[in-house]
């Protein structure tokens, strides 16, 4: 499925066709539904596992029927249809699109070396951030309070947290539910030993499939999804016409109200198996970015939930008709299908359940890439498994993690019960924390009343804390695996969060200023040798510390110096128009340049060729289009002036760089529309820029730019600082703790910047400092 060409619904300018929009609703049934669609499963057998029995009155399994539909009728149908898919970040869903939003809103943020430049940036700007509304207090009183900040983070990231801990139980409740089909077909003790190898044989295989991609069978997910819903639903209707045509009748509220009333507390604990019906409806609004929003719609409101809601009639409807003393192992989904089609359902289901696994084990690694972006989690090796879907990414060190841990979930539980317990904490807390930051977006972001967001989290809020406490009362028995992974991943994004801010908010303390740098002349006081000294940084303004050590420890340094800050700003994608922000540091003579790499949370990353030749034509371009005032200006003052300079393929009238072999390049001047400024030297392979021709260009600026070639060719050196980060003497015990052993385990286990890995080793530096923070 090419997901590359999706055009989200809020785009203003160009609106799909019908023919697209159903077409992205029938991809969005393989990617989004997977998970939700395969619920019919292990809904009833977690229900009826322990807490209460199906009685020959039937209000049990009425009741049960009753809190399904609605339950799938206010929560995903209600709540993530109509209101949350409408809170997207420029298309982009999911916790972290809800926390972008508000960041920008109110102006919290977890990045610290954000810029006012960066309010310029389309997707910025693009959703009226800067309007009055009347949340203006609460927005003010959020500005003002460190602490309203933090706690705001913390829900974020408890929300990510918990859907970690989905993607791991998914996999495991979703299989195993699905091979658990074979024990109506052989004796309880044959289907001990066969449950439990097979269902980990599968989860081996699927989480080594990651490595190589889904692309290439991601064309069979939609339709085995779509199988498998016509499957249940067809089997849905046999059941309720051949068993109990009157079923529907338990459709009312009442029978939730006699149910409760029956069975009490046994009754209230039950829900947490019922809560087990929602999962996967978080995926419609994480997934946003994929599709349009009228295609989840669609998707779910004319073929998912008739569905869904025919498969629990029927199940229903045949448990009804049925009462067997051991309810535990009769009760299931497998027992209504027709025994002739139990076989070929078997395999359909595993089938399903595999592809729902795959969505949210693809979610899971998506959102682990956002928290890096935002910098909320270590950098780890991410690998784009396709160039032409958007969004299959892998991650080897999170994909094997979650492997050992849905084995060991698997291996440890071996039954529905307490992977449900586990699966259904997990997943409504990630909604009770959508449902909070939603309320927060309802009155910031929408501008609309702080009643209407009042409404909103107590009606919603009411209906998930009841499932939330069924859940939690049920800690002993598996629900304390999510708060456990969670719990481990939360100190890990806290820590590694802390210690960057600690460690930039050195970098800012300690960088030198522009007076220093203005009284070692142009020369720098060293000699300066042909190539370019490319320093990586965080800072995006001021003198790094670690150039002031070269400079004063080493005899010479390269006659280019360029201040590479690669960072993330908090929208989903940034405009390859927008990418650079390029100035200089210093007088002209310097030749010292500065330049920041902008992405979003969601972009992908070019390979280091490309980005490197749209490095130095950014650069090309702003010497080329730089007004002498300007430049007389900026030699007495220590402000930066800051040019934005997009890429080469979308700077069309911009400098471009040109490789060819020396013998066929043209001569300079002999074009039009463009002169070339090459290098003096005589190479097989010639690397000359591109300039559009200017009656005016300064015999100065083409001089530059012929020196800025040069350097070029004489080669690139990569000058990273490997620090080491301390607690300063006198901190508390806690602040050593996280600093000395938390944050610096995390630093040296998680990966450098992604553009220096294709730099040769001899061509990189690193320079040891240490962080007193």
């Amino acid at each position: 499925m090419d997901l590359e060409g999706v055009i989200s619904s809020n785009n203003p300018i160009k609106r799909d066709s019908w023919k697209t929009v159903l077409t992205l609703a029938y991809q969005s049934l393989g990617v989004v539904y997977g998970d939700l669609s395969t619920s019919p499963l292990y809904v009833y057998k977690s229900t009826f596992a322990e807490d209460i029995k199906h009685s020959e009155t039937n209000e049990e399994i009425y009741g049960v029927l009753s809190f399904v539909f609605w339950t799938l009728t206010l929560v995903p149908l209600v709540k993530y249809v109509f209101i949350v898919l409408r809170a997207d970040d420029n298309g982009e869903g999911g916790t972290f699109a809800l926390y972008s939003l508000l960041c920008r809103h109110a102006r919290v943020n977890s990045l610290p070396n954000c810029q006012l430049a960066d309010e310029e940036l389309f997707e910025y700007k693009n959703d009226g951030s800067g309007e009055k509304n009347i949340g203006s207090t609460l927005k003010s009183t959020l500005e003002k309070h460190k602490v309203l900040q933090r706690v705001l983070l913390v829900l974020a990231l408890i929300g990510t947290c918990m859907v970690i801990g989905d993607g791991v139980l998914t996999p495991a409740i979703s299989v195993f539910s699905a091979v658990s089909g074979s024990e109506l077909s052989m004796s309880r003790e044959h289907h001990r030993y066969v449950e439990v190898p097979v269902a980990c044989a599968i989860l081996v295989f699927l989480f080594a499939l990651q490595h190589y991609g889904t692309h290439r069978v991601g064309f069979l997910f939609a339709p085995v999804v779509i199988t498998w819903l016509f499957c249940i639903s067809a089997i849905g209707l046999y059941n309720i016409f051949h068993w109990n045509p009157h079923v529907y009748q338990a459709l009312s509220p009442y029978y939730m109200y006699k149910f409760l009333k029956k069975t009490q507390r046994r009754g209230w604990m039950s829900l947490g198996g019922i809560l087990l019906c929602i999962t996967g409806s978080e995926a419609m609004f994480a997934d946003l970015g994929h599709f349009s929003q009228l295609s989840i719609k669609i998707a779910f409101t004319f073929v998912v939930y008739p569905s869904l809601i025919l498969a629990y009639m029927g199940q229903a409807a045949y448990l009804s008709q049925h009462h067997f003393e051991d309810s535990q192992y009769h009760i299931g989904f497998y027992v209504s299908v027709p025994e002739k089609l139990r076989w070929p359902v078997l395999v359909i289901a595993i089938l399903a359940a595999v592809v729902g696994s795959q969505a949210i084990i693809t979610g899971t690694f998506s959102i682990i890439k956002q928290c890096s972006a935002l910098g909320c989690f270590p950098k780890v090796k991410i690998v784009h498994t396709s160039s032409k879907i958007h969004g299959q990414i892998y991650i080897p060190e999170i994909n094997w993690t979650l492997m050992l841990l849905c084995l060991a979930v698997t291996i440890g539980f071996r039954d529905t019960k307490r992977m449900g317990n586990a699966a259904g904490l997990a997943v409504i807390t990630v909604m009770l924390v959508t449902t909070c930051l939603m309320s927060l977006v309802i009155v910031l972001c929408w501008h609309k009343s702080v009643l209407l967001a009042l409404c909103f989290i107590f009606f919603f809020g009411s209906i998930e804390a009841l499932y939330f406490s069924a859940s939690l009362i049920k800690f002993r028995e598996g629900a304390w695996v999510p708060i456990a992974l969670s719990f481990i991943f939360m100190i890990i994004m806290y820590v590694w969060h802390y210690g960057t801010l600690k460690k930039y908010e050195f970098d800012v303390q300690n960088k030198v200023s522009m007076n220093w740098l203005l009284s070692l002349g142009p020369g720098l006081g060293i000699v300066r040798v042909r190539g370019i000294g490319l320093i990586h940084t965080e800072l995006v303004s001021g003198i790094p510390a670690i150039f002031s050590h070269f400079v004063t420890n080493l005899p010479a340094f390269h006659q280019v110096v360029v201040f590479l800050c690669i960072k993330s700003v908090p929208v989903p994608h940034v405009r390859p128009k927008e990418r650079f922000l390029v100035g200089r540091v210093g007088p002209k003579e310097y030749r010292v340049y500065r330049c920041i790499a902008r992405y979003g949370y969601r972009d992908v990353h070019k390979d280091d060729l490309e980005f490197e030749r749209d490095l130095f034509c950014s650069i090309a371009e702003l010497v080329r289009s730089e007004r002498p005032e300007c430049t007389a200006r900026m030699e007495n003052t220590e402000d930066e002036k800051m040019t934005v300079v997009g890429t080469s393929s979308s700077n069309l009238e911009g400098v471009r760089l040109c490789e060819d072999d020396a013998g066929t390049s043209q001569k300079e001047g002999s074009s039009s529309e463009l002169v070339e400024v090459i290098s003096p030297q005589k190479l097989r392979k010639r690397v000359r820029f591109l300039v559009p021709e200017s009656p005016r260009m300064e015999r100065e600026t083409r001089e530059e730019l012929k020196e800025l070639m040069e350097a070029r060719e004489a080669g690139l050196a990569f000058i990273m600082g490997h620090s080491y980060v301390r607690a300063k003497r006198g901190s508390s015990f806690m602040k050593k703790v996280v600093i000395n052993l938390g944050y610096d385990f995390l630093r040296r286990n998680s990966r450098g910047p992604t553009y220096a890995l294709s730099i040769p080793h001899a061509s990189t530096l690193e320079v040891g400092m240490v962080y007193e923070v």
